[in-house]
């Protein structure tokens, strides 16, 4: 790397201030609400502790209502995510949690499959374009070197969700049962979906489109914002047309729907698994279910500042999606020696969530303008319909061979399958100088 004048070192922590400044502002409140959408998509594999006999549903009827979410989201995910576009974050932010919060909620009518399945699909319709609309959102305001870092906060919420909610279900499962006349998995959906309808006033009254309408920012800081990331947009694919014929945007696509069907079959059967392994008890298995993602928690960060580092993704995305198909298997054929298939299972959740970071760093290097809006909005499509076959799979093996071992095998092959596909991905540098390249401006 070049040697950086005394001029150029100044400006380059005054620009790392600057955007430590906006990820101040912008990525907690992010955070937050991630978080909770989170927790709506996979609190039915606690819930369903409860409700398998209270409803009546089979284990098949289990699977396919936890995938259903997913075919709502992916029918509605470019439409959603186009017209962020147009109307702005906050608006598309500010509908999205309203709806999805009350409908999450409305979970506690459920009587009978059918009504399962309708209200988990809907749950899809009414969250689609959320999680693609976040990552455009934050092309918005930083640019391509700095990505890596602010996704691995960004996407804390998968394991923070994951990781506060099995013992936060399980505490109000136990806690709530039969208060008011109402099961505790019921109160489950009521105690963890309503907060969502606040939180969307608040994201009305605090978040902002764009960097040029933050009153927080100085007009030398928006300045400063708008040279890097008009930097961004002067190559790359503009046209969502371009980018739907982008053989890189079809690899990505494939290779994010086998991680993600990883992720799933782990996020709604582990409460299962943990019980096919001797885990009994509630409590137990909320608290031991945190443990894989606390690690994950750590991992994503130190990751994400390394690839942001070295400027490097496909490898930080890749690997740990290799050691994760290996600890995957691992977990599904030493079932019967719980400290060994628990500890497989915890490396498989981390490397698992490491490689899903660092992957959507990958998509805001070559997609631009337009493209990435719908380019980012299609890959995730694509990629969370193994949300939705995999917990079908994953239900159907449970049904026929009395155990997750095969689910969890088909699993780790599919993830195998997205590892190559990631490594055969052309790379798309991302040099660490790029924020540093052009003049500083005059006045800094």
């Amino acid at each position: 790397m070049r040697a950086l004048s005394p001029l150029a070192v100044e400006h380059d922590a005054r620009r790392d201030a600057l955007y430590a400044k906006a990820a101040r502002r912008i990525i907690p409140l992010l955070v937050v609400c991630y978080t909770f959408a989170y927790l709506d998509r996979v609190n039915i594999g606690f819930a369903k502790l409860q409700m398998q006999q209270d409803v009546g549903i089979s284990e098949h009827v289990y699977g396919v209502a936890a995938g259903i979410f997913f075919l709502g989201y992916v029918i509605f995910e470019v439409p959603s995510n186009l017209w962020l576009a147009k109307v702005g974050t906050r608006k598309t932010v500010v509908r999205i949690m309203i709806l999805w919060g009350i409908t999450s909620a409305a979970m506690v009518f459920v009587q009978d499959a059918t009504s399962f399945y309708v209200i988990r699909f809907l749950l899809g319709v009414f969250e689609a374009g959320f999680a693609p609309g976040i990552i455009y959102y934050l092309t918005l305001w930083f640019p391509p070197a700095r990505m890596a870092a602010v996704m691995s906060y960004v996407m804390l919420p998968g394991p923070i969700g994951s990781m506060v909610g099995g013992p936060l279900s399980s505490w109000i499962m136990s806690t709530f049962d039969g208060a008011a006349g109402l099961a505790g998995w019921q109160w489950v959906f009521i105690i963890e979906g309503l907060p969502c309808v606040l939180l969307g006033v608040v994201v009305w009254r605090t978040l902002v489109d764009r960097p040029s309408d933050a009153g927080w920012l100085t007009a030398e800081e928006k300045d400063i914002i708008t040279v890097d990331i008009g930097k961004r947009q002067q190559g790359g694919k503009h046209r969502l047309g371009a980018a739907l014929t982008a053989p890189r945007t079809y690899s990505l696509a494939l290779s994010y729907f086998c991680l993600i069907s990883g992720i799933y079959a782990v996020s709604f059967w582990l409460p299962t698994i943990l019980t096919e392994n001797g885990v009994h008890g509630l409590s137990r298995v909320g608290a031991l279910s945190a443990v894989p993602y606390l690690f994950a928690i750590v991992f994503m960060l130190i990751v994400g500042r390394r690839s942001d580092r070295t400027g490097e993704r496909r490898l930080h995305s890749a690997i740990p999606a290799g050691i994760a198909v290996f600890a995957l298997a691992c977990a599904a054929v030493t079932a019967s020696h719980f400290v060994v298939s628990f500890v497989s299972i915890t490396v498989a959740i981390v490397c698992l969530w490491v490689a899903y970071t660092v992957f959507w760093s990958i998509p805001p290097s070559f997609l631009k303008g337009t493209a990435a809006a719908g380019g980012i909005a299609f890959i995730n499509s694509i990629g969370l319909l193994g949300g939705f076959f995999s917990p079908m799979i994953m239900g159907f093996v449970k049904e026929r061979t009395g155990s997750t071992e095969w689910g969890l095998l088909t699993m780790s092959a599919l993830l195998a399958a997205g590892t190559v596909l990631l490594l055969a991905t052309k790379p798309t540098p991302t040099r660490v100088e790029t924020d540093t390249e052009h003049e500083v401006p005059a006045g800094t």
